[in-house]
Protein backbone atom coordinates (compact mmCIF):
# COMPACT_ATOMS: atom_id res chain seq x y z
CA UNK A 1 0.00 0.00 0.00
CA UNK A 2 0.87 3.27 -0.89
CA UNK A 3 0.04 6.41 1.17
CA UNK A 4 -0.59 9.41 -1.59
CA UNK A 5 -0.21 12.90 -0.59
CA UNK A 6 -3.14 14.36 -2.75
CA UNK A 7 -3.41 18.25 -3.81
CA UNK A 8 -6.64 19.16 -4.96
CA UNK A 9 -6.96 20.44 -8.21
CA UNK A 10 -9.12 23.62 -7.92
CA UNK A 11 -10.64 26.06 -11.13
CA UNK A 12 -12.49 29.04 -10.35
CA UNK A 13 -16.20 28.44 -10.24
CA UNK A 14 -17.85 25.41 -10.30
CA UNK A 15 -16.79 23.88 -13.33
CA UNK A 16 -18.62 20.78 -14.27
CA UNK A 17 -17.03 17.91 -12.56
CA UNK A 18 -13.10 17.49 -12.29
CA UNK A 19 -10.47 19.12 -14.80
CA UNK A 20 -8.76 17.08 -16.45
CA UNK A 21 -4.46 17.15 -16.56
CA UNK A 22 -3.21 17.36 -20.21
CA UNK A 23 0.09 17.43 -20.99
CA UNK A 24 2.08 20.38 -22.47
CA UNK A 25 3.48 20.58 -25.83
CA UNK A 26 6.40 22.62 -25.91
CA UNK A 27 9.73 22.64 -27.78
CA UNK A 28 12.82 20.57 -26.71
CA UNK A 29 14.13 22.22 -23.35
CA UNK A 30 17.45 24.27 -23.83
CA UNK A 31 20.80 22.53 -21.72
CA UNK A 32 20.74 22.97 -18.14
CA UNK A 33 22.96 26.42 -17.30
CA UNK A 34 26.17 25.59 -16.54
CA UNK A 35 27.06 27.39 -13.13
CA UNK A 36 29.07 30.38 -12.43
CA UNK A 37 32.41 30.38 -10.64
CA UNK A 38 31.84 29.75 -6.98
CA UNK A 39 31.28 32.49 -4.54
CA UNK A 40 32.36 32.21 -0.99
CA UNK A 41 30.60 28.13 -0.36
CA UNK A 42 31.64 25.99 -2.83
CA UNK A 43 29.09 23.22 -3.25
CA UNK A 44 31.40 21.71 -6.10
CA UNK A 45 34.19 21.34 -3.63
CA UNK A 46 32.36 19.86 -1.29
CA UNK A 47 31.96 17.07 -3.23
CA UNK A 48 27.97 17.88 -3.93
CA UNK A 49 26.36 16.77 -7.37
CA UNK A 50 27.31 19.17 -10.31
CA UNK A 51 23.40 18.98 -10.96
CA UNK A 52 21.52 18.68 -7.33
CA UNK A 53 17.87 17.64 -8.42
CA UNK A 54 15.13 17.63 -5.85
CA UNK A 55 11.90 16.29 -6.41
CA UNK A 56 8.81 18.26 -4.73
CA UNK A 57 5.81 16.89 -4.05
CA UNK A 58 3.79 19.26 -6.17
CA UNK A 59 3.29 21.83 -8.57
CA UNK A 60 5.52 25.19 -7.59
CA UNK A 61 3.74 26.83 -4.71
CA UNK A 62 4.75 29.26 -2.18
CA UNK A 63 5.45 26.29 0.57
CA UNK A 64 8.33 25.28 -1.49
CA UNK A 65 10.13 29.38 -1.44
CA UNK A 66 12.86 28.14 -0.02
CA UNK A 67 13.22 25.91 -2.98
CA UNK A 68 12.67 28.25 -5.76
CA UNK A 69 14.42 30.76 -4.08
CA UNK A 70 17.80 29.17 -4.48
CA UNK A 71 17.57 29.86 -8.02
CA UNK A 72 18.19 33.40 -9.55
CA UNK A 73 17.75 35.38 -13.02
CA UNK A 74 19.71 32.39 -15.28
CA UNK A 75 17.55 29.75 -15.20
CA UNK A 76 15.99 27.21 -17.87
CA UNK A 77 12.38 25.93 -17.93
CA UNK A 78 11.59 22.23 -19.49
CA UNK A 79 8.04 22.68 -20.14
CA UNK A 80 8.02 18.76 -20.67
CA UNK A 81 9.19 16.98 -17.82
CA UNK A 82 7.93 20.23 -15.37
CA UNK A 83 11.86 21.48 -14.47
CA UNK A 84 13.82 24.14 -13.84
CA UNK A 85 17.54 24.29 -13.77
CA UNK A 86 19.97 26.93 -13.16
CA UNK A 87 23.14 27.86 -10.63
CA UNK A 88 22.26 26.98 -7.54
CA UNK A 89 22.85 30.56 -5.46
CA UNK A 90 23.56 30.63 -1.69
CA UNK A 91 22.32 34.91 -0.53
CA UNK A 92 22.31 35.48 -4.44
CA UNK A 93 26.01 33.81 -4.96
CA UNK A 94 27.64 31.22 -7.03
CA UNK A 95 27.93 27.84 -5.45
CA UNK A 96 29.45 25.94 -8.54
CA UNK A 97 26.83 23.40 -9.27
CA UNK A 98 23.71 23.66 -10.52
CA UNK A 99 20.15 22.86 -8.69
CA UNK A 100 17.04 21.63 -10.83
CA UNK A 101 13.65 21.65 -9.15
CA UNK A 102 11.92 18.87 -9.92
CA UNK A 103 7.67 19.42 -9.62
CA UNK A 104 5.44 16.67 -8.43
CA UNK A 105 1.98 15.57 -8.58
CA UNK A 106 0.10 15.89 -11.59
CA UNK A 107 3.66 16.28 -13.47
CA UNK A 108 4.89 12.66 -12.37
CA UNK A 109 1.30 11.25 -12.48
CA UNK A 110 0.90 11.28 -8.76
CA UNK A 111 4.00 9.19 -8.08
CA UNK A 112 5.40 10.06 -4.62
CA UNK A 113 8.78 11.82 -4.33
CA UNK A 114 10.38 8.64 -2.61
CA UNK A 115 9.04 6.81 -5.31
CA UNK A 116 10.58 8.83 -7.65
CA UNK A 117 13.97 9.30 -5.99
CA UNK A 118 14.56 5.16 -6.22
CA UNK A 119 13.83 5.49 -9.69
CA UNK A 120 16.05 8.13 -11.33
CA UNK A 121 19.73 7.56 -9.49
CA UNK A 122 20.23 11.63 -10.53
CA UNK A 123 17.77 12.45 -8.22
CA UNK A 124 19.52 13.93 -5.19
CA UNK A 125 16.76 14.76 -2.54
CA UNK A 126 13.26 14.27 -2.08
CA UNK A 127 10.38 15.53 -0.14
CA UNK A 128 9.37 12.81 1.97
CA UNK A 129 6.53 12.80 5.09
CA UNK A 130 7.58 11.33 8.26
CA UNK A 131 4.80 8.46 8.39
CA UNK A 132 5.44 7.88 4.78
CA UNK A 133 8.58 7.69 5.63
CA UNK A 134 7.74 4.97 8.01
CA UNK A 135 5.70 2.90 6.03
CA UNK A 136 8.19 2.87 2.96
CA UNK A 137 11.51 2.32 5.38
CA UNK A 138 11.41 -1.35 3.49
CA UNK A 139 10.72 -0.67 -0.40
CA UNK A 140 12.00 2.87 -0.31
CA UNK A 141 14.62 3.91 2.75
CA UNK A 142 14.95 7.96 3.39
CA UNK A 143 16.85 9.83 5.68
CA UNK A 144 15.63 13.53 6.53
CA UNK A 145 18.11 16.17 6.21
CA UNK A 146 16.30 19.47 6.51
CA UNK A 147 12.81 20.06 7.45
CA UNK A 148 10.97 23.56 5.47
CA UNK A 149 7.38 23.10 7.25
CA UNK A 150 7.37 22.44 10.89
CA UNK A 151 3.99 21.95 10.61
CA UNK A 152 1.44 19.93 8.12
CA UNK A 153 -0.34 22.52 6.26
CA UNK A 154 -3.16 19.54 5.83
CA UNK A 155 -6.40 20.58 7.47
CA UNK A 156 -9.94 19.99 7.93
CA UNK A 157 -12.51 23.31 7.18
CA UNK A 158 -15.79 23.50 8.22
CA UNK A 159 -18.74 26.77 7.44
CA UNK A 160 -18.95 28.58 10.60
CA UNK A 161 -22.19 29.72 9.79
CA UNK A 162 -23.09 25.78 9.34
CA UNK A 163 -21.61 25.11 12.66
CA UNK A 164 -21.40 27.84 14.63
CA UNK A 165 -20.29 25.81 18.05
CA UNK A 166 -17.09 23.96 16.15
CA UNK A 167 -13.72 25.61 16.95
CA UNK A 168 -11.35 22.10 16.40
CA UNK A 169 -11.63 18.88 14.94
CA UNK A 170 -12.37 17.52 17.74
CA UNK A 171 -15.68 19.40 17.94
CA UNK A 172 -16.64 18.40 14.44
CA UNK A 173 -16.66 14.74 15.86
CA UNK A 174 -19.72 15.47 18.40
CA UNK A 175 -21.27 16.74 15.20
CA UNK A 176 -22.87 14.47 12.59
CA UNK A 177 -21.17 16.46 10.05
CA UNK A 178 -19.82 14.53 7.11
CA UNK A 179 -16.09 15.09 6.75
CA UNK A 180 -14.89 14.62 2.81
CA UNK A 181 -11.46 13.41 2.60
CA UNK A 182 -9.15 11.77 -0.39
CA UNK A 183 -8.98 7.97 0.75
CA UNK A 184 -5.55 6.93 2.06
CA UNK A 185 -4.87 9.61 4.68
CA UNK A 186 -3.35 8.26 7.54
CA UNK A 187 -4.17 10.78 9.94
CA UNK A 188 -8.03 10.57 9.13
CA UNK A 189 -7.11 6.53 10.52
CA UNK A 190 -5.92 7.96 13.40
CA UNK A 191 -8.34 10.59 14.34
CA UNK A 192 -11.04 7.30 13.71
CA UNK A 193 -8.65 5.39 15.82
CA UNK A 194 -8.05 8.05 19.01
CA UNK A 195 -11.99 8.29 18.41
CA UNK A 196 -11.85 12.19 17.79
CA UNK A 197 -13.70 11.40 14.70
CA UNK A 198 -15.91 8.63 13.58
CA UNK A 199 -15.76 6.50 11.07
CA UNK A 200 -19.55 6.91 10.06
CA UNK A 201 -18.61 10.32 9.18
CA UNK A 202 -16.22 9.72 6.89
CA UNK A 203 -16.59 10.51 3.23
CA UNK A 204 -13.67 9.07 0.88
CA UNK A 205 -15.14 10.36 -2.10
CA UNK A 206 -13.05 14.20 -2.26
CA UNK A 207 -12.10 14.52 -5.81
CA UNK A 208 -10.90 17.75 -5.45
CA UNK A 209 -13.76 20.15 -6.49
CA UNK A 210 -15.38 22.59 -4.06
CA UNK A 211 -19.04 21.10 -6.22
CA UNK A 212 -19.93 19.36 -2.85
CA UNK A 213 -18.56 21.95 -0.34
CA UNK A 214 -21.12 24.85 -2.18
CA UNK A 215 -24.02 22.49 -2.81
CA UNK A 216 -24.59 20.90 0.25
CA UNK A 217 -24.22 24.88 1.36
CA UNK A 218 -21.10 24.14 4.14
CA UNK A 219 -22.91 20.81 6.02
CA UNK A 220 -20.33 18.63 4.70
CA UNK A 221 -16.56 19.58 6.31
CA UNK A 222 -13.97 18.80 3.44
CA UNK A 223 -10.03 18.17 3.95
CA UNK A 224 -7.80 21.12 2.49
CA UNK A 225 -4.71 23.07 3.01
CA UNK A 226 -4.77 26.31 5.43
CA UNK A 227 -2.70 27.83 3.12
CA UNK A 228 -5.10 27.51 0.23
CA UNK A 229 -8.45 26.85 0.38
CA UNK A 230 -9.46 29.45 3.01
CA UNK A 231 -8.37 32.30 0.30
CA UNK A 232 -9.36 30.02 -2.60
CA UNK A 233 -13.13 29.35 -1.28
CA UNK A 234 -13.40 33.28 -0.37
CA UNK A 235 -12.00 34.91 -3.38
CA UNK A 236 -12.25 32.75 -6.21
CA UNK A 237 -15.02 30.35 -5.78
CA UNK A 238 -17.61 33.05 -5.85
CA UNK A 239 -20.58 30.58 -5.47
CA UNK A 240 -19.05 30.24 -2.24
CA UNK A 241 -17.82 33.88 -1.73
CA UNK A 242 -17.08 33.58 2.57
CA UNK A 243 -14.77 32.53 5.12
CA UNK A 244 -14.33 28.63 6.19
CA UNK A 245 -13.02 27.69 9.15
CA UNK A 246 -10.26 25.25 9.71
CA UNK A 247 -7.85 23.29 12.25
CA UNK A 248 -4.51 21.75 11.39
CA UNK A 249 -4.48 18.12 11.91
CA UNK A 250 -1.10 19.00 13.45
CA UNK A 251 -3.00 20.97 16.25
CA UNK A 252 -5.27 18.11 16.30
CA UNK A 253 -2.93 15.44 17.30
CA UNK A 254 -0.83 14.09 13.86
CA UNK A 255 2.57 15.63 14.76
CA UNK A 256 3.86 14.82 10.92
CA UNK A 257 6.46 16.26 9.39
CA UNK A 258 5.06 16.83 5.75
CA UNK A 259 8.28 17.85 3.36
CA UNK A 260 11.21 16.78 5.17
CA UNK A 261 13.95 17.20 2.46
CA UNK A 262 15.57 13.60 2.78
CA UNK A 263 18.09 11.49 0.80
CA UNK A 264 18.89 7.96 0.16
CA UNK A 265 20.66 6.55 3.56
CA UNK A 266 23.90 5.77 1.97
CA UNK A 267 24.00 9.12 0.49
CA UNK A 268 24.23 10.31 4.41
CA UNK A 269 27.59 9.10 4.19
CA UNK A 270 28.49 9.13 0.73
CA UNK A 271 27.46 12.99 0.65
CA UNK A 272 28.55 14.10 4.39
CA UNK A 273 30.79 16.90 2.68
CA UNK A 274 28.37 18.05 0.57
CA UNK A 275 25.17 18.20 3.12
CA UNK A 276 27.19 19.61 5.55
CA UNK A 277 27.94 22.66 2.99
CA UNK A 278 24.20 22.28 1.09
CA UNK A 279 22.07 22.51 4.23
CA UNK A 280 22.51 25.71 5.71
CA UNK A 281 22.55 26.73 2.18
CA UNK A 282 19.16 25.62 2.21
CA UNK A 283 18.68 26.56 5.60
CA UNK A 284 19.49 30.56 4.83
CA UNK A 285 17.65 30.45 1.59
CA UNK A 286 14.28 29.80 3.44
CA UNK A 287 14.86 32.90 5.57
CA UNK A 288 15.56 34.99 3.50
CA UNK A 289 12.17 34.41 1.16
CA UNK A 290 10.60 34.28 4.29
CA UNK A 291 11.79 38.00 5.85
CA UNK A 292 11.24 39.47 2.85
CA UNK A 293 14.88 39.23 0.66
CA UNK A 294 13.88 37.39 -2.17
CA UNK A 295 10.04 36.85 -1.56
CA UNK A 296 8.45 38.83 -4.53
CA UNK A 297 11.11 37.46 -7.17
CA UNK A 298 10.74 34.07 -5.82
CA UNK A 299 6.80 34.50 -6.06
CA UNK A 300 6.75 36.35 -9.25
CA UNK A 301 9.38 32.61 -10.85
CA UNK A 302 6.90 30.20 -9.06
CA UNK A 303 3.36 31.95 -10.89
CA UNK A 304 5.89 31.82 -14.23
CA UNK A 305 6.56 28.10 -13.48
CA UNK A 306 2.78 27.33 -12.92
CA UNK A 307 1.45 29.36 -15.83
CA UNK A 308 4.50 27.34 -18.19
CA UNK A 309 3.82 23.98 -16.65
CA UNK A 310 0.63 24.05 -17.40
CA UNK A 311 -1.15 21.20 -15.82
CA UNK A 312 -4.73 22.48 -15.29
CA UNK A 313 -3.84 23.64 -11.76
CA UNK A 314 -4.77 27.19 -11.23
CA UNK A 315 -2.33 28.83 -8.87
CA UNK A 316 -2.86 33.31 -8.48
CA UNK A 317 -0.79 35.92 -7.20
CA UNK A 318 -3.81 36.26 -4.52
CA UNK A 319 -2.81 32.64 -2.76
CA UNK A 320 0.73 32.94 -3.04
CA UNK A 321 0.57 36.30 -0.53
CA UNK A 322 -2.18 34.38 1.24
CA UNK A 323 -0.26 31.22 2.03
CA UNK A 324 3.23 33.40 3.28
CA UNK A 325 1.28 35.13 5.38
CA UNK A 326 -0.49 31.53 7.06
CA UNK A 327 2.60 29.77 6.77
CA UNK A 328 3.95 32.26 9.05
CA UNK A 329 0.74 33.41 11.43
CA UNK A 330 -0.29 29.10 12.07
CA UNK A 331 3.45 28.75 12.78
CA UNK A 332 3.44 26.15 9.47
CA UNK A 333 7.04 28.27 9.38
CA UNK A 334 8.47 28.62 12.01
CA UNK A 335 11.69 27.75 14.36
CA UNK A 336 11.72 24.18 16.17
CA UNK A 337 11.11 24.12 19.93
CA UNK A 338 14.58 25.76 19.88
CA UNK A 339 15.67 28.96 17.86
CA UNK A 340 16.83 26.45 15.02
CA UNK A 341 14.74 26.16 11.74
CA UNK A 342 14.68 23.61 10.07
CA UNK A 343 16.01 20.57 12.84
CA UNK A 344 14.08 17.90 13.52
CA UNK A 345 12.48 17.24 17.32
CA UNK A 346 13.36 13.72 18.51
CA UNK A 347 10.07 13.88 21.15
CA UNK A 348 7.95 14.71 17.92
CA UNK A 349 9.33 11.91 15.67
CA UNK A 350 9.20 9.27 18.59
CA UNK A 351 5.22 10.32 19.28
CA UNK A 352 4.16 10.36 15.47
CA UNK A 353 6.17 6.78 14.90
CA UNK A 354 3.98 5.55 18.25
CA UNK A 355 0.98 6.75 16.55
CA UNK A 356 1.32 5.53 13.15
CA UNK A 357 2.93 1.54 13.88
CA UNK A 358 -0.31 -0.12 14.97
CA UNK A 359 -2.26 1.78 12.36
CA UNK A 360 0.16 0.29 9.59
CA UNK A 361 0.51 -3.44 11.42
CA UNK A 362 -3.35 -3.68 11.34
CA UNK A 363 -3.14 -2.14 7.24
CA UNK A 364 -0.36 -5.20 6.80
CA UNK A 365 2.42 -2.60 5.78
CA UNK A 366 5.89 -3.98 6.63
CA UNK A 367 8.12 -1.95 8.63
CA UNK A 368 11.99 -2.11 8.52
CA UNK A 369 12.48 -4.43 11.15
CA UNK A 370 14.47 -2.71 14.22
CA UNK A 371 13.77 0.07 12.62
CA UNK A 372 13.89 3.56 15.10
CA UNK A 373 12.44 6.74 15.06
CA UNK A 374 16.02 7.92 15.02
CA UNK A 375 16.63 6.05 11.64
CA UNK A 376 14.03 8.78 10.38
CA UNK A 377 16.12 11.91 10.08
CA UNK A 378 19.58 13.43 11.08
CA UNK A 379 20.30 16.95 12.48
CA UNK A 380 23.99 16.58 11.93
CA UNK A 381 23.71 19.07 8.81
CA UNK A 382 21.61 21.32 10.09
CA UNK A 383 23.30 24.83 11.40
CA UNK A 384 21.54 24.86 14.72
CA UNK A 385 22.74 28.58 14.80
CA UNK A 386 20.02 29.67 12.02
CA UNK A 387 16.48 30.20 12.51
CA UNK A 388 13.86 32.96 11.44
CA UNK A 389 14.64 36.26 14.13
Amino acid sequence: MRITRTRAIIVTGLVAGSLALTACSSPAAEEPASPTAAGAIDLAAAGCPADIKIQTDWNPEAEHGHLYGLLGSDYTVDTTDKTVTGPLLASGEPTGVNVTILAGGPAVGFSQPNAQLYSDDSIFMAYVGSDEAIAHSVDLPTVGVFQPLEKDPQMIMWDPETYPDVETIADLGKTDAPIRVFPGGVYIDYFVGAGILSADQIDSTYDGSPAVFVSEAGKTAQQGFASAEPYIYKNEVPEWGKDVKYELINDAGFPKYAAMVSVRPDDVTAYADCLTALVPVMQQAEIDYYDGTTLDATNALILDLVDQYDTGWVYSQGVADFSVETQLADGIVSNGPDDTLGNFDDARVAELFDIVEPIFTAQDITIAEGLAPTDLYTNEFVDMSLGLK
